[in-house]
């Protein structure tokens, strides 16, 4: 008697993935094994019912993964330590963890030595590019299956199919798409389908409640938060969870990115990312005044290939290993307290605190004083600072004068 194939289907509950357990189980005959990985974006409730859903479509076995902590560890720690911003506005949200996602589905297949592996992605995104890249590496040989891309489904199909099997869920399509996670929440409606055009007040998951002013002082451990008001935390995930519920109803970090997909068209999307955007820019000002001149300057050259290499879902690179290696370095120093004033839609940081702190008056108040040099230094020193350009200047003119003539 043979046996059916196993598949380990990538499951959210929504209506894609709803699509794939029906459809993988009772069209195609697989042993489906449904698993929803929580990057940070589900309560303990909604990951009981997103269980009973799977269930109730028939599936053989449903797993939860808690990746909210390695989530952290492998890939949003980095993004911290690199200050990275996709094109100078996106803190990288979903990309990142659609790669924790499908790091941790490939660990589930070799768990259960599936023959195949699926997620719903359609044909016109990124997250099909970084699920399929991750899956290659991970578990070469193992098939991958793509319902809605391969199928050329509509909502509308799709939903026609499941009325027609039965299935029970909501199928009333939200105003817009909305995506959470522990490194910020994305946003999709009709004003993103377009060049112009800014999100309703009321699209917004995290309404604006707070309107009094605060100030808050977030301290860093070799470069990751370590505490908020001088409460400590057991993880830094607990730390960005406790700031977001602070900042996050002051309506700070709401924007709308437009980048480049890796299928190679534009794309816009909302977001709102409050403790991202604060730890970001409290981060990098202490870096700015306890690193030196070349570490901020090389840190911003690799930061920035770092993130658009992460977008385009190249984590397991090996080339990703050896930046995070500099930048856990360049982490050495980065120790100390960001202050950061809290408004409505903004947000400012007014300083820091570091022992390490290079801005000292013992060298020289810049456009002021100095204490270590005199001015005959600076006259020698520019002189020499400048020689090669001088020699440059000097023999060009010569020599187009030398052709005039």
């Amino acid at each position: 008697m043979s046996h059916a194939k196993k598949v380990v289907l990538g499951f959210s509950g929504g209506l894609d993935t709803t699509f794939c357990a029906k459809y993988l189980g009772e069209d195609k005959g697989f042993e489906v094994h449904s698993v929803v990985v929580n990057t940070g974006g589900f309560s303990e409730e909604d990951l009981e019912k997103i269980a009973d859903h799977a269930h109730k479509l028939g599936v053989k076995s449903h797993t939860s993964v808690d990746a909210v902590k390695s989530y952290y560890n492998s890939i949003i720690k980095y993004l911290i330590f690199g200050n990275c911003l996709k094109n100078n506005t996106y803190p990288l949200s979903v990309s990142a963890e659609r790669l924790s996602q499908a790091l941790h589905i490939s660990d589930h297949v070799e768990k259960l030595n599936a023959d195949a592996v699926a997620h719903g992605s359609t044909g016109a995104g990124n997250d099909q590019v970084r699920f399929d890249m991750i899956f290659n590496i991970m578990i070469p040989g193992v098939e991958i299956i793509t319902p809605i891309r391969d199928l050329k489904l509509s909502r509308e199909a799709e939903i026609e199919y499941l009325k027609e099997k039965g299935v029970e869920m909501n199928f009333a399509k939200a105003a817009y798409s909305i995506n959470k996670g522990l490194w910020g929440t994305s946003v999709g409606g009709k004003e993103t389908l377009n060049s112009h055009g800014m999100l309703p007040e009321e699209a917004w998951p995290t309404q604006v409640t707070s309107t009094e002013p605060r100030e808050i002082k977030i301290s860093f451990d070799h470069g990751e938060i370590a505490a908020i008001d001088d409460q400590k935390f057991d993880h830094p995930t607990d730390a960005i969870r406790y700031l977001q519920s602070i900042a996050g109803p002051y309506g700070i970090g709401r924007d709308i990115h437009i980048g480049d997909t890796i299928i190679g068209i534009k794309g816009r999307v909302g977001f709102e990312a409050a403790a991202p955007m604060i730890i970001l820019k409290a981060h990098h000002a202490l870096e700015k005044h306890v690193l030196t001149k070349w570490q901020l300057g090389w840190k911003d050259q690799l930061a920035q290939f770092y993130g658009n290499w992460m977008h385009e879902g190249q984590i397991l690179d090996p080339v990703m290993r050896d930046i995070e290696a500099f930048l856990v370095k360049s982490q050495e120093n980065v120790t100390g307290h960001t202050f950061v004033q809290l408004h409505p839609y903004r947000f400012t940081v007014t300083g820091i605190e570091s022992k390490y702190d290079l801005m000292s008056s013992k060298f020289g108040k810049y456009g002021e004083m100095n204490n270590g040099w005199t001015g005959e230094d600076v006259r020698g020193f520019t002189k020499i600072f400048g020689n090669q350009t001088m020699i440059y200047h000097q023999v060009k003119d010569a020599a187009d004068h030398g052709n005039a003539s």
